[in-house]
């Protein structure tokens, strides 16, 4: 059943902590000079909790993993797009969004269900041509919304019991890549994503 909703997904979408890094987050000093981009966009969520490091002084660090990197280059290859939906809003993220060419980045989100339905509209998509990759409750909503949804196997028991498919490797270590290429197996491209990767790098 898993593998026929694969079979119609267009678009795939990210978690950032705990799916494409190991959820740590690091802090590092910060040399003083102009404020990051991020910086400035986190400063309204100050008093939230849970955004941002707002700080003149510290920057937050993320680490991440060449697999899911060449994953975003797979699909796009196969002619998925791709995206990023994560309440956290770091330059971390942005920069390896860019790096990567990942046509949705949304930073900042508490509602990633109705950042799902934004990017639907955007796209002219149905939700069960969206796949999503989770690991905490913050994805519920999100996850029961989309046509494949996809857990982590380090993801609360509450996330992996809405998940259809529980990626091989962790966050951080390749799950996103796991999770590409499910979807490219099921639609039968994968062989010739590689292809395409290869004769372009």
């Amino acid at each position: 059943m898993s593998k026929a909703r694969a079979e119609k997904i267009k678009l795939v979408l990210f978690d950032v902590d705990g799916v494409l890094t190991d959820g740590s987050i690091w802090l590092f000093p910060a040399a003083p000079g102009v404020p990051l981009p991020t910086q400035t966009a986190a400063e309204p969520h100050a008093d939230g909790g849970g955004y941002a490091i707002v700080s003149r002084s510290m920057i937050e660090a993320k680490g991440f993993h060449a697999h899911d990197g060449t994953a975003v280059s797979l699909a796009r290859a196969a002619g998925l797009k791709t995206g990023l939906i994560t309440k956290r809003i770091t330059e971390a993220v942005r920069l390896r969004a860019l790096d990567l060419r990942v046509d949705y980045v949304m930073q900042g989100v508490s509602d990633k269900r109705a950042a799902l339905e934004e990017i639907l509209v955007q796209e002219g998509l149905q939700a069960d041509e969206v796949a999503f990759v989770g690991d905490d409750i913050i994805d519920l909503p999100i996850m029961r919304a989309c046509g494949l949804a996809f857990a982590v196997p380090t993801a609360r028991a509450q996330v992996k019991a809405a998940a259809h498919v529980i990626t091989e490797r962790a966050g951080g270590q390749g799950a996103a890549r796991d999770a590409i290429e499910y979807i490219l197996i099921a639609q039968n491209k994968l062989d010739a994503a590689t292809d395409a990767y290869l004769r372009e790098h």
